[in-house]
């Protein structure tokens, strides 16, 4: 099934080259990297969701490009690259903090993303103020699951530093 998504979107993909419509270009391209994603091929799905990166930074569509950087830090987290991951994030955040009407969740997954990174890093304080945020975040949306692995978060992290 996603082999014949992705033969589809990789279709669609060049006719949206064709056609010279970035704002078609850029989400074909990152439905394109989820399915890589979904089906293990980080690397493509990686260059797919930069080259969406690349094309919105050209519109004016500040959360959607938020939303795709983001997806790139997460991609670079999971693929060992900590400082691109980082850089990432933070520009994500800076995005979805200077914007008046950032949706909950969206704020939410980045940080989580974030937080995950730091407490990766080492840097227990500053990831447990993360999840704090996430956490409260995640509540704010009704996301139960996530609410709940925030809070084994930081109570993890509040016992490593009480020992």
């Amino acid at each position: 099934m996603l082999s014949e998504a992705r033969q589809i979107l990789s279709e669609a993909l060049t006719l949206c080259r064709q056609s010279n419509n970035p704002g078609d270009l850029a989400s074909t391209l990152t439905d394109l990297g989820q399915i890589e994603r979904d089906l293990g091929n980080n690397q493509v799905a990686l260059e797919h969701y930069q080259e969406a990166v690349a094309t919105l930074r050209k519109l004016d569509n500040v959360l959607k490009l938020a939303h795709t950087i983001r997806h790139v830090a997460d991609i670079q987290r999971h693929m060992g690259e900590p400082a691109a991951a980082d850089g990432n994030y933070r520009e994500a955040l800076e995005f979805y903090r200077h914007h008046k009407q950032v949706p909950d969740l969206d704020l939410a997954n980045a940080i989580r993303g974030y937080a995950i990174l730091k407490q990766d890093a080492g840097e227990g304080s500053y990831a447990k103020s993360l999840w704090q945020e996430a956490r409260d975040l995640y509540a704010a949306v009704g996301i139960k699951e996530a609410v709940e692995e925030s809070s084994r978060r930081i109570a993890a992290l509040s016992s490593q530093s009480a020992s």
